[in-house]
This record gives structure tokens, sequence and C-alpha cells, in this order.
């Protein structure tokens, strides 16, 4: 590993809405996860779920199907999606559903329990009904579900001083039938602070996974002796012959390499599961479902020309038949560049006319109740919560002012939206668990949103279908190949992507973070305080087997929508980017600073000043059409163009090795001498990002995973093309611990 002999200066800036206390110790070895906003929607309950519509479709009924229990794991719907996938039905439900009344129900083969954000000795922490594990269907339990089951069998769960979170290697029991097929080491996803041991596995339980020392799986019947015995930590557990089965690690991502095996041996080989759910049968059940909803009136859907609105008005298109179809795109002034005349062209390219309409000031003047005066409008708002609500409301408003417009009369259609199923499980996580940390409200999913769906008039053919099974539902209506492979793009547009802030705020952990982070960044230099000597000796314990070398550190602080968070931004003085060094700082510094949730490169060389402010940033003409500028220039260099649009010999088409590619304006100055002048100037942030679900996924490595050249000209041309750039930043973090999207 390379060692860059660099001198490190270590400032944070908050850019925070508000001062979130802290009691000043050392972020590592805080006991609970930073605050978490809660969704406050009234009551709960599976019914709350149907009303939503997250369960069941009309033709279902007699599909056999299986039981997710919900605790509020930021990871539900992937497992939702994972059972999906293998064509068997998932149903989702609350926490405290009973066992007797998934039985009631019928054609259940097996209970997956999700994890969760709780600790299961926490106060107030989600419990289930015990009798899950009795009732005769096969059980697995994931991460708080795997501790719930090994504490529910008279075993214990312990609190661990480091968390482990990231991709670890596991050390798995082939000989189980949960594992079979896979290799004995396997890459998997850890995101926990408690563990169990060896000493605490439920009597009779079989370790059937570790790794360093945690339990990963166990079973009944079964010991864990010999070699797994130096294996501390346990990562699962399993009891065969009531086919329970638990693993701390999380089998539902990507970033767990052969999870997709996993889930297929619990789905057909343990709970012997069919496989017939389809996507052609799904596709079927929609029509049926449009059909028999609307019955002889009409529907109206709101495209913005992404991938989910247009199969949604693809699938209305073919059920009800164009004259029965009312598209409009709504203009909000946040489209990306000259994104509103192709979306009009394409739709027409499928024989979709379309109205549109342009309502940019609209959006800017909105509030959340939509009455002026009454809170703060979008162009003067920077909580991104908030931004969220005003837009999806106002999209409501201007769509009935169309209507009007248009004479078209209310009682005779239905809203037609392109809400995907993670979507409403997002919003509605805590109806299905009332523990869910709150990520982020839906556009689509807004308080008038359900105020007409609890009417009847919302339809949401979508609304069963993960992301990647929307495209391939797309490609069997017919839809064009590059409407269809589009990246994603939030409904709320460019507004999300704009960190907006009025000052700063520097919070009571700022000392301790600065103390940490300079220390790890500087290891192999000797402490000159009793704090620093510490902070290092735990740091070396917890890296041991990294080679740690020496970077210039500059954090500063964002608003995030379920954490307050820093962000810590690396520089070097040397010519040569140290990618592979990069990496595994954006690896270990969120590992060992739970309050660091993102790291990123500074293009252009050592920053020198340290940064105590922001500049004051909202939404308006300037910002908008700075950030439309610097996307557009990014996105052309990602499919190897030149400025003008031509083809560009010297750079490689990447678009199709990176699935999503965010540009992120945030309101940082760098390189400004303190108390010389005021911030002015804006930074951006490109975050090239892999994924196979768009759940979870990883930080495009330039060197590795697209070329260097590539990003290089990305910072080249928004620093000198797009007026009032201070510097270019890339974030090399993963998802998890960084969400794909910045707000």
């Amino acid at each position: 590993m390379q060692n860059l002999d660099v001198d490190v200066t270590v400032t944070i800036l908050t850019n925070f809405l508000r001062e979130e206390e802290t009691d000043g110790s050392m972020p590592w070895l805080a006991q609970t996860p930073p605050p978490q906003k809660r969704l406050n929607s009234g009551h709960t309950g599976t019914q709350r779920l149907e009303k939503m519509g997250i369960n069941g479709k009309i033709g279902e009924s007699d599909i056999e199907r299986v039981a997710v229990l919900d605790f509020g794991a930021q990871y539900g719907k992937v497992i939702d999606r994972r059972v999906r996938e293998a064509n068997v039905l998932s149903e989702m439900f609350p926490l405290k559903t009973k066992a007797k009344d998934i039985l009631s129900k019928g054609r259940f083969k097996a209970v997956i329990i999700s994890g969760g954000p709780n600790s299961v000795y926490e106060e107030g922490a989600p419990q289930l009904d015990n009798e899950i594990f009795n009732c005769g269907l096969p059980v697995l339990g994931i991460c708080y579900g795997f501790q719930l089951m090994n504490k529910g069998h008279g075993g214990s769960v312990a609190k661990e001083k480091v968390r482990e979170d990231g991709q670890c290697t596991v050390r798995l029991n082939t000989s189980c039938d949960l594992f079979q097929g896979l290799n004995e080491n396997e890459q998997v996803l850890l995101t926990h602070g408690d563990s169990v041991t060896e000493q605490t596995v439920a009597p009779g339980f079989e370790v059937i996974a570790m790794s360093g020392g945690h339990v990963a799986v166990c079973g009944e019947g079964a010991t864990s002796e010999s070699s797994e015995s130096r294996f501390s930590f346990r990562k699962g557990i399993a009891c065969s012959a009531k086919r329970l089965y638990g693993v701390q690690f999380h089998p539902e991502v990507d970033l767990t390499t052969s999870g997709r095996k996993i889930f297929n041996n619990f789905l057909f080989r343990i709970a012997e599961c069919s496989g017939g759910y389809t996507l052609r049968n799904r596709e079927q059940i929609c029509i049926d479902e449009i059909q028999q909803t609307v019955g002889d009136k009409k529907a109206l859907v709101l495209v913005s020309g992404g991938v989910d609105s247009s199969v949604c008005a693809a699938l209305l298109n073919r059920a009800l038949g164009r004259q029965r179809v009312t598209a409009i795109h709504i203009d909000n002034g946040f489209m990306r560049k000259n994104e509103s005349d192709h979306v009009v062209k394409s739709l027409k390219a499928i024989d979709l006319p379309v109205h549109r309409e342009c309502a940019g000031l609209t959006f800017m003047l909105g509030t959340v109740s939509g009455k002026p005066g009454d809170g703060d409008p979008l162009d003067r708002t920077v909580d991104p919560e908030v931004k969220r609500q005003i837009i999806g409301n106002t999209f409501i408003r201007v769509k009935d002012r169309v209507m009007e417009d248009l004479k078209l009369k209310k009682e005779e259609y239905f809203l037609a939206q392109g809400t995907l199923r993670p979507d409403l499980i997002e919003s509605a996580s805590e109806l299905a668990s009332g523990h869910a940390d709150t990520i982020k409200t839906h556009h689509n999913d807004t308080a008038l949103v359900r105020e007409l769906r609890a009417l009847g008039r919302v339809i949401e053919p979508l609304k069963d279908f993960h992301k990647d099974e929307v495209r391939e539902l797309g490609r069997c209506l017919g839809l064009p190949e590059e409407l269809v492979d589009r990246q994603p793009f939030p409904g709320p547009g460019l507004a999300i992507r704009i960190i907006c802030a009025q000052k700063p705020h520097i919070c009571s952990d700022f000392g301790t973070t600065h103390q940490c982070l300079n220390v790890l960044t500087n290891l192999p230099r000797q402490p000159t305080t009793p704090l620093e000597s510490d902070c290092r000796e735990k740091m070396l314990a917890a890296l041991s087997g990294w080679e740690i070398s020496e970077l210039l550190s500059q954090p500063f602080t964002v608003y995030s929508t379920f954490s307050y968070s820093y962000v810590a931004a690396l520089s070097t003085t040397h010519t040569t980017i140290p990618w592979q060094l990069l990496s595994r700082y954006a690896t270990v510094i969120p590992k060992l600073l739970h309050n660091i949730n993102r790291v990123v490169y500074v293009f252009g060389g050592a920053v020198l000043y340290p940064i105590t402010t922001i500049t004051p940033t909202y939404l308006n003409g300037f910002t908008v059409k700075a950030l439309q500028e610097a996307d557009h220039l990014a996105t052309e260099v990602l499919h190897g163009r030149k400025i003008d649009g031509s083809r560009d010999p010297d750079l490689e088409d990447i678009s199709k090795k990176v699935q999503q590619m965010p540009v992120v304006m945030v309101p940082i100055h760098f390189d400004r001498p303190p108390n010389e002048v005021n911030s002015y100037k804006r930074s951006f942030v490109l975050r090239p990002f892999i994924t196979a679900d768009f759940m979870t996924g990883l930080a495009a490595i330039p060197g590795k995973d697209i070329p260097e050249k590539s990003v290089l000209e990305m910072a080249h041309r928004i620093t000198n093309h797009v007026k009032g750039t201070s510097r270019v930043m890339i974030d090399l973090t993963s998802k998890p611990p960084g969400t794909t999207e910045w707000e």
C-alpha cells in the first residue's frame, strides 16, 4: 500500500437543520445507532397494510406464498423482492402478527423474519409471537430475527463495542440444507452491533456459520466442536428438526454474493415451494385488476418519462385502450436538462399522446398545505422531507388544475401512479412494523395521495413489482430498450439533489469526531494526548490486517433524511490518486466512526483551509440551472461523448457499467482563506453507483470499476463550464452505510 507523506488537518462543518446533542463520547462506542426519525402515521396493523395495497391482488388468493414479518428493516423490501424473483408470492405482515392469523389465511409455506434497527434488549424493542417458531412452518430469521430466534429458545445476545458494518467473510457448514451448493467461505453483508457468541447460543441449536467470533446460523440437535470453537462470534443458528434457521448477515442483498442461493435453498429445498408465480401470469393479474377496478371509467396517469411511469402507462394502455387513458407530463422545474422534451418524444413513440404542463413557478412557490403564507414555500425550504411533501402535494394540485383546464370530470377518472412495491413498503414501513426507520416519504405516497387512496380513487398497477421486474415487464409490453434501460431519476427531480442550507450548525460531538478522524488518518504518528492514545489503540486493534497510510482529511456534514451524519472529504497533494487506499478508507471510516456515513474524495489537490461556513443555498433558478448543467456534462462523459454531444474517441462509454449516477450540489466553498471573503461558491459530488437491485450496491471506484480518465474529465468539465463551482468530489461510499441519493 502506498504511503502518503502528507500533513493532516481535520475540521468539521455541520450543515444540519438543528443541533443533535450527544454526550461527547467516542463515536464508535455509542450503545445505540444515531437518532432516527419515525413515521408519524396514526394506527397500524394488518388492516393498514391491506389499505395500502401492499398485500393481495385480484387473482392471487389460491397461490402459495411466504409470510415476511417486517421488524422495520431497511432491507425488508429486498427480502420481499428476493422471494418474488424466485417466482414465489410474498406478503408483508406487521411484527405483532400472530401465528394463528397467518395459518388461518392458508397456503403459506414459510415465514421469514426481517432484520431491524433495534437491540433485542432495548426498552420497547419489538417482539414477536413465539408460536411462530412452533406453528410447523419453516422459519428463516435474518439479523434481528436471528437474534429473536436465539433469545426465544433460551440463548442470549451480547452488545459489541465495535459494530460490524459492511462486507465480511463467513465460514459456512455447507452440509446444512440452507447452504447447499455454497463455498465454505463466502462474502456476506453484516450490519449489527449485537452478536451471538459460542457461549450464548440457544441450547440444542447447531452453529452453521461463523465469522471471526460471531455466530451466523445454528440448528437444533447438533454441536459445534473442534476447529469451529476458536470462533467466538457466531453468524447463524439452525434447528433442522423444526426447520428453524437464523442468520446474522443479510442474504437478501447483493453484497452477500450467494444470497440468492441461500433463499432458493430455503424456499425450495426446505419450504418445498413450487415457484409458479411468474412474470407473465403477474402481468395478466395486473390487467385483470385494472379492468375490474376501473370498470367503465377512465385513468389519468402522471408520466415523468422514467421507467416506472412509462411502464404504468403502457400497462393501462393495454388493459383499457388509449381512448380511456389520459397521460399528463408535469414539468416541475427540476427535470434534467432538456428532459421534458425527451419525455414527450419518447412517449409519443409508443403511441401515447401526452399533455405537457409547465409548472416550475407553481412548485417553487408551493407549500405543504398549498396555502400561501402557511409555512415556508419550496424555494425557502431546507428540510428534504418537507421538500418531498411539498412536491408530492403540489403534483396532485397541478393535476387537478390540468384536469379542469382539459375539462376532464374527476368523478370519471382514477389517478394512476407508477408506485412500486419498495416505495409503499418504504413509506409505510411503520405500518408494517411499528418500529421502522424512516428512510424517506415517497412523493407518490403523501397525505393527499393517501386520502385519495382511502377513497378508492387511486390505482397503482405496479405496486406489486420491484424495479428490475418493472424493466422486464416493460420489455414484455414492447417498450423500447432505451426507455426501459434508463437510469432511475427521483420523482422530485433535482430538487433533492441540491443540498439546501441557511447556516452551519456545530454539534456537540464535533471535538471527538475531529480528534478521532485525525488519529485515523495519522495512525503512523505517535499520539500527543491520552485521548489520542486511547483512540489509536482501539483503532489499531479494529484495523488488524489493514495497511493504513496517511491522507489529508477535510470532513463536513450534510442533513440526511434518516440521521444526522458527517461526510469525510479526503484530499491529497499527490498527483497520482491512491484509489485503492481511498476505497479502504471509505470502508473503514464509517465502520469505526458511526456518525460519519459518507466518504468522498476532493479533486483538485489538497484542501488547505478549514471550512467553517457554508454558502446559503435554496432551490432557485440559479442553483437548478447550475445543477442541470453539471448533471448534463457528467452524463455526456458517462456516455463517452464530447460537450457538443458527438462521440469522443478518447472516452469509453461506461453507461452500462454504472447503474445510477446522481450529481449532487453541496453548499461548500473550498479554498477560501479564513476571514477573507464570504462563502459564495458551491461544489458538486459525483455518485457513480453499481447495483443489481437498487437497494444495496457499491461505489464505482476509478481505475477498478470505471476508467479514471472518465471521472477526471467529468470533474474538469464541471469545474470549467459551470459558473460558481468551487470543487468536484466523488462519493466512494457503498450502500450501506450511504444511501444512493444524498437526501
